[in-house]
C-alpha cells in the first residue's frame, strides 16, 4: 500500500466530499427523453462494496495487511473464481481458478488481449510504448514479433552461454571468498548476491557489457516493484485529477523514472558510439540487434529510440527481479527443507563428481531433479502472482454465465491457482517430485488434487501459469529459468548451506514483501561451508 492508513483514509474522504459536490451538480440521466433502459447484466459476485472506495476496505482490514495475493485468494473462496470488485473506481476482475483462467487466456484471449494500463505504469512504460504494457495492436504485434524471433528466441539463448557461465562463476567465486575467511561455515548475504549476479547476468545480455551505475539501478528497479503494484491512490482512481495532484507515489514515480531513463541514455550512447566505430557485433547483444533493426527501417512501426529505451528497461527489470527473486526463494525452500536439498546436492555433486566447475551443457544433459526443484519454486512463489493486468476490451461473456463489461481490469491470481488443492496434492508443502513424470509424482496436474507431473510453465497448463498464458504469456520464460538454474547448480554443488542460528522468516507468508512481484521481505542470509574447491 502507498500509505498508512489514517492518510489513505484522509485522502478517500476529501475525494469523497468532491465526487458528493460532482453529482449533486450533474444532470440525472432519468431526465432524459428517449434514452433506452441499459440491459441488466449479469455480473460476477463479489462481496458488498462502499461508496466511493468499494471494495478497498476488504483489503485494509485484511489479516494479510498488504499481502494482497492472499486476501483476494480469500475472498474468491468465499466468492468464487470469477469475482468482480471495485478498487476504488476501478472494476476489477479476480480469476481465481484454472477453468475461470483459461477462459480469459485462451477460450476469449482476444478480448483480454490488452492491458490495463495505470498511472503509475504510464509513467514507466511511456504511455504503453512498450512490450509489456502496450495495448493490443500493431506496435504490440511488432514489439512482440521482435521479442520472440530476435531478442529472446532458443538460438538466443544458447548464444548468451557464456555471460550466464561467467556471471554464475562470478558469483561462485565472491561466496568461495567469504568461505575462505574462515575455517568453518560462514554467513553470506546470499540474497543480495544473487540480485547481483542476475542483474548482471541480464544487463550484459541486453548491452554487451556490465552497468557502471549497478547499484544505483539496483536502488530505483526495488523502488519500481514497490510503486507500481496498482494499490497507491493515482492508480486506483486513475481519472481523477486530484487524486494524481495528491499522489506522492506517481510524483516518486516519474523521479524514478527519470533516474532509470538517464541510466540508459548513456547506455545506448555508447552503444551508439561502439557500432559507429565499427567496434560493435550486431549479434553481440540484445540492445545491439534493435539497433540494428532501427538503422534498417524496415518496421512497419518505426521503431524510436524512446521505444528501445523503454524495451531494454523491461528486459532489465523483468529479467533480473524475477530470476533474483525466484533463485532466492529456491535456496529458501532447500534450506527449509532438509530432505529435498540432500537429494539435490546428491544429484549434482555426482553428476560433476571429480570436477571443479559446474558447466551449463553438463548441468542440461546429467540434472534431472534440480529443473523439478526450480519448477516448484516457480509453483510455490509465483514471481508475479497477478501476472500483469490485462483489461477487457469488449463486452465479454464468460464460463457462460458472467458478463465482464469493457474496461474491466482483470487479475489473474496465478499465486492462488497454484496453491489450489484441488488441483495440487498438498499444495503448501515444498516437493519438487510432484513434477516428476517417471516417479510417484506422476499424474494430471488439472482436477481432482492431481501431483502435477507432466504440468509445465509453457501455457497449456492453465494450473500453472507462472509466467501467463495466452497472447500476452512473457516470451522471456526460457532466458529467465536458464539465468537461475545453472548459479543454483553451482551452489549447491560447492558449498552447504544452512539458515542462521536466528531466521528473521518465520513461517509460510511471513517472509513476503508485496509489489508487482513478490519478494522476501528481507534478502537471504545463509551460513554456508564450501565442500568442493571453486576452479573458475
Amino acid at each position: 500500500m502507498e500509505a498508512t492508513l489514517p492518510l489513505l483514509g484522509l485522502l478517500l474522504l476529501v475525494l469523497f466530499l468532491i465526487k458528493l459536490f460532482v453529482t449533486s451538480h450533474a444532470p440525472s440521466s432519468s431526465s432524459r427523453p428517449g434514452k433506452p433502459p441499459a440491459p441488466t447484466l449479469r455480473l460476477p459476485p463479489g462481496p458488498w462494496q462502499l461508496p466511493l472506495i468499494g471494495s478497498l476496505h476488504h483489503l485494509l482490514l485484511s489479516r494479510h495487511g498488504d499481502l494482497i495475493h492472499r486476501t483476494l485468494r480469500d475472498l474468491s473462496r468465499r466468492h468464487g473464481p470469477l469475482m468482480l470488485l471495485r478498487l476504488g473506481s476501478v472494476p476489477t476482475l479476480v480469476v481465481s481458478s484454472a477453468e475461470a483462467a483459461m477462459e480469459v487466456t485462451r477460450t476469449h484471449d482476444a478480448a483480454f488481449a490488452s492491458r490495463h494500463l495505470t498511472p503509475t505504469l504510464a509513467v514507466f512504460s511511456v504511455g504503453g510504448r512498450d512490450v509489456l504494457f502496450s495495448p493490443y495492436g500493431e506496435l504490440w504485434r511488432q514489439l512482440r514479433r521482435v521479442c520472440v524471433l530476435e531478442l529472446l528466441s532458443a538460438r538466443r539463448v544458447r548464444s548468451l552461454r557464456r555471460v550466464r557461465e561467467e556471471e554464475a562463476a562470478a558469483l561462485l567465486r565472491s561466496v568461495a571468498a567469504s568461505c575462505s575467511a574462515s575455517s568453518g561455515g560462514v554467513v553470506v548475504d546470499i540474497g543480495e548476491r544473487i540480485c547481483r549476479a542476475m542483474n548482471d547476468t541480464v544487463v550484459r545480455s541486453a548491452i554487451g557489457g556490465r552497468c557502471a551505475r549497478r547499484d544505483e539501478f539496483l536502488r530505483e528497479l526495488h523502488r519500481a516493484v514497490v510503486l507500481t503494484s496498482g494499490f497507491n491512490l493515482a492508480d486506483l482512481y486513475p481519472s481523477s485529477r486530484v487524486a494524481r495532484w495528491l499522489s506522492p507515489a506517481l510524483r516518486e514515480a516519474q523521479r524514478c523514472n527519470r533516474a532509470v531513463r538517464d541510466i540508459m541514455a548513456e547506455i545506448i550512447r555508447e552503444q551508439q558510439s561502439s557500432a559507429a566505430a565499427g567496434h560493435e557485433d550486431d549479434d553481440d547483444n540484445l540492445l545491439a540487434v534493435l539497433l540494428r533493426l532501427q538503422r534498417d527501417g524496415d518496421a512497419q512501426c518505426p521503431l524510436t529510440t524512446e521505444i528501445i529505451s523503454t524495451v531494454v528497461l523491461e528486459i532489465f527489470a523483468a529479467g533480473s527481479e524475477t530470476s533474483s527473486t525466484t533463485l532466492e526463494w529456491a535456496l529458501c525452500e532447500l534450506t527449509r527443507n532438509p530432505r529435498v536439498m540432500r537429494k539435490a546436492q546428491a544429484e549434482v555433486r555426482e553428476a560433476f563428481k571429480g570436477q571443479h566447475r559446474v558447466t551449463e551443457p553438463d548441468a542440461e544433459r546429467l540434472l534431472r531433479y534440480l529443473p523439478l526443484v526450480v519448477k516448484e519454486t516457480l509453483r510455490l512463489h509465483v514471481p508475479v502472482p497477478f501476472l500483469l493486468p490485462r483489461e477487457c476490451r469488449e463486452p465479454t461473456r464468460v464460463m457462460g454465465q458472467h458478463d465482464v463489461p469493457k474496461g474491466t481490469k482483470v487479475l489473474v491470481n496465478a499465486w492462488a491457482i497454484a496453491r489450489d488443492g484441488q488441483y495440487w496434492d498438498c499444495p503448501d508443502e515444498f516437493r519438487p517430485e510432484r513434477f516428476d513424470t517417471a516417479g510417484s509424482g506422476s499424474g494430471s496436474g488439472s482436477g481432482g488434487g492431481g501431483g502435477g507431473g507432466g504440468v509445465d510453465f509453457k501455457g497449456g497448463d492453465f494450473e500453472y501459469i507462472p509466467f501467463g498464458a495466452g497472447r500476452r504469456m512473457c516470451p522471456g520464460a526460457a532466458m529467465g529459468v536458464a539465468n537461475m538454474a545453472l548459479a543454483l547448480a553451482g551452489l549447491l554443488y560447492h558449498f552447504d548451506w544452512e539458515v542462521p542460528d536466528v531466521e528473521e522468516d518465520g513461517g509460510d507468508g511471513v517472509g513476503e514483501a508485496f509489489g508487482i512481484t513478490v519478494k522476501r521481505k528481507s534478502k537471504l542470509v545463509l551460513r554456508a561451508t564450501q565442500r568442493i574447491p571453486c576452479a573458475y
